[in-house]
Formats: C-alpha cells, structure tokens, sequence
C-alpha cells in the first residue's frame, strides 16, 4: 500500500467532517423561506421576534425595466433592513397587489404582464398572513410596501390587526418612512445631485431606474434605454426621463431607505 493512502484517507475524511458539520450548521440568513421550522422556532426564542413582510407587485415599469421591479427591489431592501436590525426575519415577498382593474383594464392592467387583485383580497392575505406570524410568537409585524398604491390598504390592515390584537403581546406596523424615503426623499437627494424633476419621474423613469440598477442590474435593459428616444405615458413611463440612470445615483437611494426604515422600525418597537 502506498504510505500516501492513509495521508489521503485521512485528509478526506476530515474534508466530509468539515462540510457534514457545515450542512449541519443553520444558515447565515434572515430569508424565513430558507429556514427549517426549527431553526424559526429557535430564532424567535432567541429573540428574534420581528418579522419583515415585504410588498412588491408584478407590473409594467417601462420598456427598460422588467415587470417583477417592485418585488426584487422589496426583497433586496427587506433583507439588508432585517441585517441592521439584528433582530428580525424576512417573510416571502408579496408580489400579487392591486394594479388596476380588469374590464376595461385600467392603471398598469394597460400593460401585458401586469398582474392585480382586489384590494380586499389583498387585505385578507397580509391579515391572514400576519396572523400566521402572530400565532408562531413573532411579536411585531412589519409591512413593506414598496409601491405607492397600496399604501392605504396596508394602513387598514394595521389598524384592523392591531384592534384585533388589543391585549396580546403581537403589533403590526406599516412604517411611513420606507415609502418616503424612496418617493419623495429619495427624490431630494437626486435633487441635490443635479438631476432635473422632469428626468426623475413618479413611475419608472431615472430614480425607479436607477435604485433598480443599484439592486438588481440585470433587471434594467440599459444598452437599449441609452439609445433610445426618452419615453413617455404611452411607454408606461411617467413624468421622468432614466436616460441618466447609474448604480451609483440608485445606492443614494437606497442608502437612505435601508437607514431611514431601521430608525423607524427601532422607535416603533421600542420596549416590545
């Protein structure tokens, strides 16, 4: 027998020691979907108490930006918020909102791709949603929402929850300051940076393109949006030009998101 076999033996069998122990391991992550029931249980009896549930919606966003923007853009902010925070999980992503209605197709429903529900069944899905998390000892729930239309719905199901948890230790929040921050501050901070109002647009034009750049690049058809004519309505496009659009003026945005949403999760949950 060559006196290499029992050095290469060895040097296996610990290698297989290595990564039984590695598998073993719970995963570094704050995504719950990637998660056993066990290491959830654990989590939350460690302390980890706060779950983050994240509201994207599948929609039109322009010839330049594919339909599933909001979702990943949620996901993305979600987990880095629940990495600062320290003490919170990620729920899945929801990616079926209200986008407008059917007959005649309104709002985004204009647009193949678009994917809508009713608002009340929208409602029912993150109360019942909620409830799961309540009922598993996550003590505060928190909405992400990263679309401006349903920002009204998400105030009635925190209110509904709340009213329905009066005397439980479980809260829902749906903090004003992630939607803010990426709307009208996030807008200020371009602002600040030399960009024009009538390039950074309500709906996909420069700030939506480029905090998707920031995020999730492959996302953004940018070598066809450079040499293209500035799009408009027709397009899906609204009041903007992302002509100018980089990574780097989105990572502003985002910046601001991450810090401002984590303050205010902080302060919401302060003493729970």
């Amino acid at each position: 027998m060559s006196p290499r076999f029992p050095i290469r033996a060895f040097t296996f069998a610990a290698m297989l020691f290595v990564a039984q122990v590695a598998f073993a391991q719970t995963p570094a992550t704050v995504q719950l979907q990637d998660l056993t029931w066990t290491e959830i249980r654990d989590a939350v009896h460690a302390g980890k108490t706060t779950v983050i549930v994240p509201i994207g919606g599948t929609e039109q966003s322009g010839p330049y930006i594919a339909v599933g923007k909001h979702n990943r853009r949620a996901t993305v902010l979600a987990e880095r918020i629940a990495q600062q925070l320290g003490n919170a999980l990620v729920a899945p992503t929801v990616a079926y909102v209200p986008e407008g209605g059917y007959a005649p197709p309104s709002s985004h429903m204009r647009f193949p791709g678009t994917i809508t529900i009713p608002d009340g069944t929208f409602e029912q899905l993150l109360a019942a949603a909620a409830n799961s998390f309540a009922v598993h000892g996550f003590r505060n729930v928190v909405f992400l929402g990263d679309h401006g239309g349903y920002q009204k719905d998400l105030r009635q199901v925190v209110a509904q929850l709340n009213k329905q948890w009066a005397g439980t230790r479980a809260r829902a929040f749906a903090p004003a300051e992630y939607y803010e921050a990426s709307s009208t501050g996030y807008a200020q901070i371009l602002r600040q940076h030399g960009i024009r109002d009538d390039e950074i647009g309500t709906h996909a034009g420069l700030a939506d393109t480029s905090l998707q750049l920031a995020v999730a690049p492959q996302m953004v058809r940018l070598e066809r949006l450079r040499h293209a004519p500035a799009p408009g309505a027709a397009d899906g496009v609204y009041g903007g030009d992302p002509r100018r659009s980089s990574a780097a003026l989105g990572q502003l945005g985002v910046d601001a998101i991450v810090a401002r949403t984590v303050e205010a999760i902080r302060r919401d949950t302060a003493g729970r």
